[in-house]
């Protein structure tokens, strides 16, 4: 299976700078009896994002109208913690996000985002900080109204602020090399059918 190649994300981007949001948060329990992906972002944080009766919280980050042109999440630390679900980065993608921006991850959810085209960006507290407040409020210099910006940069492993700020993020070069090209795990080991198949070949002959 390929995935949509990411090498440049330059978008708006919401803040959701709650620490330690774990999988069940992003993707309730009661969601994942399918086994498709399409359709999981309507239920991505559904518990917040949805008062009982079904109805949008006006207040939450995701129903207002800001978010529906980011592709880009920012988080608290220790996002993705819990269960291994592979539904929580199905969700995120599937409403539109391309990456999560966080001060760290948990390890599963990192795995989880990287093996199905959302690039999990760590950076640290300082620019962390930045991001937020750039959002918005007293001191932040930004117009009314505007929405803040960032740039991902894949192949330099940079991300950038609006105003010029820039942090590197670490990211294995077999990750990257999969994101940059479209590739899950799969569709890269049938790039190389033909040299498994060579390498075969010689193995039997030397028999």
């Amino acid at each position: 299976m390929s995935v949509e190649p990411i090498r440049t994300i330059a978008s708006s981007y919401v803040v959701l700078p709650i620490d330690n949001i774990d999988t069940d948060i992003i993707i309730p329990a009661r969601f994942l009896k399918v086994t498709g992906k399409t359709g999981l972002g309507r239920h991505l944080f559904a518990d917040w994002r949805y008062a009982e009766d079904g109805s949008p919280r006006a207040d939450f980050v995701l129903n207002r109208p800001e978010a529906a042109a980011a592709r880009v999440l920012l988080a608290g630390d220790n996002f993705g913690c819990g269960s291994s679900r592979e539904h929580a980065p199905w969700a995120l993608a599937d409403f539109g996000f391309r990456a999560v921006v966080s001060t760290s991850f948990a390890s599963i959810f990192r795995n989880n985002c990287l093996k199905n085209g959302l690039l999990p960006v760590a950076v640290e507290p300082e620019f962390h900080k930045k991001m937020i407040a750039a959002v918005g409020g007293a001191g932040s210099g930004r117009a009314a109204g505007a929405r803040p910006t960032v740039t991902i940069d894949l192949e330099a492993c940079t991300i950038t602020l609006a105003d010029g700020t820039a942090a590197s993020f670490p990211i294995e070069p077999f990750s990257r090399y999969c994101l940059l090209n479209g590739l899950d795990e799969l569709s890269f080991l049938l790039q190389q059918e033909d040299a498994i198949a060579a390498y075969e070949g010689r193995r039997a002959a030397g028999r």
